[in-house]
């Protein structure tokens, strides 16, 4: 069934075994905590980072510049994904425990599906990747989610090291290679976006300018007066 990377080296699956058996050790608790994050949490708080940095964005001079560079994330993770299926049929690798049978596997429903490479370290390393270009501490925070991506999917018992690996390869090329092909589109889409009722999304209201012009507004409202006086 399998062909390439169907049997992997010792090293491969010597960290695997090195990993997952921390599983084996655990608390029941434990184990449900990290699989939970491994297959959810850590999507979510990238989620949060991302959201964080689109606040940040909009109040930076340049802010439709950094704003298309947030859009990036997103479209490169899905770029990413659409790559990767070619490639996981070409490989053709397992999940580890159809392999390894003795491997403690933390969630079901994986056995009918291909190992390389994980989609949950392609989708983590794409956005930790394209933030950086954007907002380097907020980028080393998702590098961080990243990395702890790769180490509970093989934790869960879910892929091996390469498939980790692979994923983080794939979405860094991803990113940067088709990153200022991405930028020529996608930077005057967003000075086009800040003309518009939408600008909100885009720039930040200034607190100065916005209640100058709700004083220009009452000011036009009022009856103009009468400043000459009657002699």
């Amino acid at each position: 069934m399998s062909t390439l990377l169907a049997d992997t080296g010792n090293p491969d699956l010597g960290l695997l075994r090195a990993v997952n058996g921390l599983a084996a050790a655990a608390p029941a608790w434990l184990d449900s905590l990290v699989s939970w994050i491994g297959e959810y949490g850590i999507l979510l708080g990238l989620a949060a980072v991302c959201a964080t940095a689109w606040l940040q964005a909009r109040r930076r001079p340049d802010a439709p510049v950094a704003v298309a560079g947030l859009l990036w994330a997103p479209l490169s993770v899905a770029i990413a994904e659409v790559a990767n299926l070619p490639i996981s049929a070409i490989v053709d690798r397992p999940r580890p425990f159809v392999t390894h049978p003795d491997l403690d596997v933390l969630v079901d429903g994986k056995a009918g599906t291909l190992s390389f490479v994980s989609d949950h370290s392609t989708m983590s390393m794409g956005i930790a990747v394209a933030l950086y270009l954007v907002n380097r501490r907020l980028g080393l925070v998702a590098g961080a989610l990243a990395l702890l991506q790769g180490f509970c999917r093989m934790y869960m018992g879910v892929h091996y090291p390469t498939d980790v690996i692979g994923g983080y390869a794939l979405a860094t090329a991803v990113v940067l290679l088709l990153a200022p092909l991405a930028m020529a589109v996608l930077v005057p889409f967003c000075h086009a976006v800040a003309r518009t009722a939408a600008a909100p999304l885009i720039v930040a209201p200034r607190r100065g300018a916005a209640a100058r012009g709700r004083q220009q507004e009452r000011a036009a409202r009022e009856p103009a007066r009468d400043s000459d006086l009657a002699a």
